[in-house]
């Protein structure tokens, strides 16, 4: 049987669903990336994908990379935290998928509750009605509850952001609001973790433009070596205007080997 790239269709599109996600979303739960290290003061962790297959001239290319460090003072109060990744599934016809995500922030606790934040974000999809996205924001992010297992986190932030639409030669200079709530709740009897976060972006001047994001994320270890994780997230883009609106769900499921 002679190999084409319609037999590969169905895996491409299984690959940008489990490699792709958060790089294609234009909104990204920073609170399931935030690192919890304790005293520890520097953390990086990072991979590559590279995979190039050829069957008689039709080929399909895939580059896929995650970087994701933070650093702490020597107090253990300043936290400079970096994220990026970059997502490239190729063939000769068409891109499956083509983005890149970069985010640095810069988190200061000023009390047991209260901490401030600020943050730089870039973002590029050419396969998204916004096809880039840049965006400077500054902010606090409140611990409210932290008891018997429980977690839970308030943020309000400002943000200015500058999108692009690549279609129509569009760029859009917006002031907006960005509130979350997340709440983690860890059974340590059953060794599992459940984290569910809500985010609600709105323009300042327009609140019928706005962004909804939620998250839900379940972990449990099966063995010292391998963890089974499940993640669902739902999305709203309103623009309020002529670009059609956006409306994305998505449900994964993994494995995670720890050596």
């Amino acid at each position: 049987m002679k190999l084409t790239l319609n037999n590969f269709k169905p895996i491409i599109y299984i690959l940008v669903s489990f490699f792709g996600y958060a790089a294609q979303a234009q909104l990204v739960n920073i609170e399931s990336k935030r690192m919890h290290t304790d005293s520890i003061r520097f953390v990086l962790n990072s991979d590559l994908l590279f995979n190039y297959t050829d069957n008689n001239g039709e080929y399909i290319l895939q580059i896929g990379s995650n970087l994701t460090t933070q650093f702490k003072s020597k107090n253990l109060k300043s936290i400079y935290f970096l994220l990026g990744n970059v997502n490239l599934i190729r063939s000769k016809d068409e891109d499956f998928q083509n983005s890149y995500f970069l985010h640095a922030r810069f988190n200061q606790k000023l009390s047991e509750l209260v901490r401030f934040e600020a943050f730089l974000q870039n973002q590029n999809n050419q396969k998204l009605t916004i096809s880039e996205r840049n965006l400077l924001g500054v902010g606090l992010r409140l611990k409210i509850l932290d008891k018997n297992g429980t977690l839970a986190y308030f943020g309000n932030s400002y943000i200015y952001e500058i999108e692009s639409v690549d279609d129509s030669d569009q760029k859009f200079y917006n002031h907006r609001n960005s509130s979350y709530i997340s709440l983690n709740q860890s059974f340590k009897k059953y060794r599992l973790d459940i984290t569910g976060t809500l985010y609600f972006q709105p323009l300042y001047n327009n609140i019928s433009n706005h962004r909804i994001l939620s998250q839900f994320k379940a972990e449990m270890p099966l063995t010292k070596r391998i963890s089974f994780s499940a993640l669902y997230n739902y999305s709203v883009i309103n623009f309020n205007s002529d670009l059609e609106d956006n409306r994305a769900s998505n449900v994964s499921f993994g494995f995670t080997l720890n050596l």
